[in-house]
């Protein structure tokens, strides 16, 4: 006989009341979670999450109220979840999970790791600790409607790493507000003022300094007092930007010395977030009429091809602003515009503010062909997806302390039902990747750049840290000498930043040894040379999607065989780099379970569908199966790739 704790088996209950889980995020899946955790009987739960609350996160973060707003997450989520469960041992961390103090030894005190994390550079690291520690660990994401929930464990199924994946497309609002440092974070910053000044305001999509920014203070109590510098009995008191901007008449000029020069200001007082970053450079309207010189562009051609100098994007900023100003005046009182790439204003004024910014922060600007193709869909996140998702992570979680981790699989969650009527879709994880450079046993890439013109901090930032995540990495030259180019040690190798990485005998076929100690991860880079990189490109991953990906092998017939006939799963995607990449989800029309990518929430899952980053909105491409007896199964792809949803 069956003995029964509640709904679960007296020896599961058990094992749940003395094993010990990682919760890793505390927003908005993070919640759900931890309120699931307690109510099913976990009972040691430990909870790490860098941010603090914000007022926009209260209408999705259910642990949190606004008497709440400027402190801890992880610690608030704690308070409230033991609410629900006061017997409950929570240990409450508001740090980065990639703070070194959390090492492999870390993990392994975890017998399950269960990620709700809001960014790619979060996730790999958490996937290769997990590696590392050889724990399980439960990936999950939403996406306004979509969700997914897979498990990763080493040796037996796909790592969140590998499957390759496109730039990221969602960003945490402190990096659009404060910390810019992509073209596509202007642009996201510019839609939202678009809608700040002449469209419907929403506290998600707030543009000026973001002064509770976590990463502005040394200390979090710093955080909060800004936070809740203008607080009384909870009542957040905020300057409406549009009552600002109507207060001056829509006067262009006295918007732009706002946007692009008294916020910038006040960010440079910020100082603790120019440390390791180039400092913004404010813009004045004046000083630039003065100096204006005769109009240049990059290019010849369409107008929409060309890249415009800096005044020439104030004056497309003036004349924008004033034409959406008249456009407002006609509706009236109460009257908002929407933004539309089609709509010739909206999308001057767009491109103009973003580039602004993009000159400020030291970006190269883009033309007006590329802005439009870079602007994607904006799509808020849904609570009750956030719910169903943390659900199923608990749900798997249980068949892991079962110790039935062959049963578990990746589940879709579904904007609309499929062919057989289901919303949640489960598939059969994936093997690891042979071809993946984080979880085979000899992890090697190959890199094309130049070598002339590559420096040691570029190849330490923006290849080794940002490209292939790495945290604290050391690389020695494989030259027969062992020579250190980059020391994690502090001041060590210094001298090395500014030079090219040609002075030191780096050439064509030159191999370099590069070790992350932290995550227990080294990886072999065979270097390429070339000097026929594309403009503003600074290396590539060779083999990498899309070159690695083979086209389609269906027909029109095929691919129709796999969607659901709903228009909105077959739009094409309005960026130029992400070719036949759809805004909604082409639903997978069988029961049967197919064989699923357990690469988390931004991979094709096997010849299903790509399927949109939780709250990031990523997407992966995988290769089709062409396997016949698959065929009733496949699925189409799902990519939100466009998608901003900041969680």
């Amino acid at each position: 006989m069956v003995h029964l704790v509640g709904s679960l088996r007296r020896e599961l209950a058990d094992s749940l009341s003395a094993c010990k889980v990682l919760v890793v995020g505390a927003g908005g899946i993070g919640c759900e979670l931890l309120k699931n955790l307690v109510l099913t009987g976990f009972k040691n739960i430990e909870v790490i999450d860098l941010d603090t609350i914000d007022v926009s996160n209260l209408n999705r973060q259910f642990l949190f109220q606004k008497k709440h707003v400027g402190k801890s997450k992880a610690q608030v989520a704690k308070e409230s979840a033991l609410q629900f469960c006061p017997s409950a041992n929570i240990t409450a961390y508001h740090d980065s999970v990639m703070n070194p103090d959390y090492n492999v030894e870390f993990f392994r005190k975890f017998m399950l790791v269960m990620n709700a994390l809001d960014n790619r550079a979060a996730r790999n690291h958490v996937n290769r600790m997990c590696l590392a520690a050889d724990i399980p660990l439960i990936e999950s994401g939403t996406a306004g409607y979509l969700g997914q929930v897979t498990v990763i464990k080493k040796g037996m199924t796909e790592c969140y790493e590998c499957q390759p994946k496109p730039s990221q497309k969602t960003f945490p609002g402190c990096t659009i507000r404060n910390t810019p440092s992509e073209p596509i974070h202007c642009i996201v910053w510019a839609k939202y003022l678009f809608n700040q000044l002449f469209g419907e305001e929403d506290a998600d999509q707030e543009v000026s300094p973001d002064t509770a920014d976590p990463e502005a203070a040394w200390k979090p109590e710093e955080a909060a007092a800004r936070a809740t510098a203008s607080e009384k009995d909870g009542d957040i008191k905020r300057v409406s930007t549009k009552e600002w901007a109507r207060s001056t008449g829509y006067d262009p000029v006295k918007l732009f010395n706002k946007l692009f020069k008294d916020d910038i200001m006040y960010l440079l007082t910020m100082d603790k977030l120019w440390k390791k970053r180039k400092a913004p450079t404010p813009l004045d309207w004046k000083h630039l009429e003065k100096n204006v010189r005769p109009q240049e562009s990059s290019a010849s051609g369409l107008k929409d091809q060309q890249v415009l100098g800096v005044w020439g994007y104030c004056q497309m900023f003036q004349h924008s602003v004033e034409t959406l100003r008249s456009q407002l005046k006609e509706m009236g009182d109460g009257g908002e515009l929407v933004w539309d790439k089609d709509d010739s204003p909206a999308m001057d004024f767009v491109t103009a503010a973003a580039n602004l910014r993009m000159h400020i922060f030291s970006m190269n600007m883009k033309s007006r062909f590329d802005v439009k193709s870079m602007a994607g869909n904006i799509i808020p996140a849904i609570a009750t997806t956030n719910a169903i998702i943390a659900g199923l992570i608990v749900l798997e979680g249980l068949k892991i302390l079962s110790g039935e981790l062959e049963s578990c699989r990746t589940i879709f969650l579904n904007k609309c039902p499929n062919l057989r009527k289901k919303l949640l879709v489960p598939c059969i994880l994936d093997p690891p990747s042979a071809n993946c450079y984080v979880c085979v046993s000899k992890p090697e890439v190959t890199v094309k750049l130049n070598v002339q013109k590559t420096t040691v901090l570029s190849l330490q930032d923006r290849i080794l840290k940002e490209r292939f995540g790495m945290v604290a990495p050391d690389v020695q030259i494989e030259d027969g000498k062992g020579t250190i180019l980059i020391s994690s040690e502090e001041g060590e190798t210094d001298a090395n930043n500014d030079k090219f990485i040609g002075d030191f005998g780096i050439r064509n076929g030159s191999r370099l040894q590069a070790d992350d100690f932290l995550q227990d991860y080294t990886l072999l880079i065979n270097v390429l040379h070339t000097e026929a990189l594309e403009r503003d490109v600074e290396f590539e991953v060779v083999g990498e999607a899309p070159d690695k990906a083979p086209a389609p092998q269906t027909n029109q017939e095929e691919a129709n065989s796999i969607t659901n006939g709903n228009k909105d799963s077959a739009q094409p995607s309005t960026s130029s780099k992400a070719p036949a990449e759809d805004d909604d989800v082409m639903l997978v029309d069988s029961d049967e379970e197919e064989s699923g990518s357990s690469s988390s929430a931004a991979v094709v899952i096997g010849s299903k569908r790509k399927h949109a980053d939780t709250e990031t909105g990523e997407t992966s491409t995988k290769r089709l199966r062409t396997d016949p007896s698959s065929a009733d199964a496949t699925a189409a792809d799902n990519d939100d790739d466009d998608i901003i949803a900041l969680d």
